[in-house]
């Protein structure tokens, strides 16, 4: 990750019903968690496309029970397309609740070509370590 990317990992925090969510990026573990006071509350599992743009491609999105509804899973997405736009790359959205979220904000989420798509794909399916 780049440091402008570090800084931007860092520097996100959302404030919900719950108290300050901090969120952060363990690209070799291939997670976005989101932290309340050290605790894992959520998470994007993702990779990093091989091929440039080397897109990043959030596979799933998870809210640890008990905390959803609290606009978790909303600031992971928005968090990781802030990462995506510090380092230059786009998101590959396969994820269901990301690619949902990015129609409702295409301002914050543009939109990944079929390429992009169609090879993200084709290395989830041919990596099953990546799901």
């Amino acid at each position: 990750m780049t440091e402008k990317a570090e800084r931007a990992a860092r520097a996100e925090k959302t404030e919900n019903r719950g108290g300050a969510v901090d969120f952060r990026d363990e690209r070799e573990k291939g997670l976005l968690l989101a932290l309340e006071d050290g605790t894992t509350v959520g998470r994007i599992a993702y990779f990093v496309l091989d091929e440039a743009p080397h897109a990043l491609v959030a596979v799933h999105t998870v809210v640890e029970p008990g905390h959803e509804g609290r606009g978790i899973a909303g600031g992971l997405v928005r968090t990781f397309y802030g990462i995506a736009a510090a380092e230059g790359v786009p998101v590959v959205p396969l994820c269901p609740y990301a690619a949902s979220w990015a129609a409702k904000h295409p301002d914050e989420a543009p939109a990944a070509s079929e390429e992009l798509v169609s090879a993200a794909k084709a290395q989830l399916a041919a990596d099953p370590g990546l799901r």
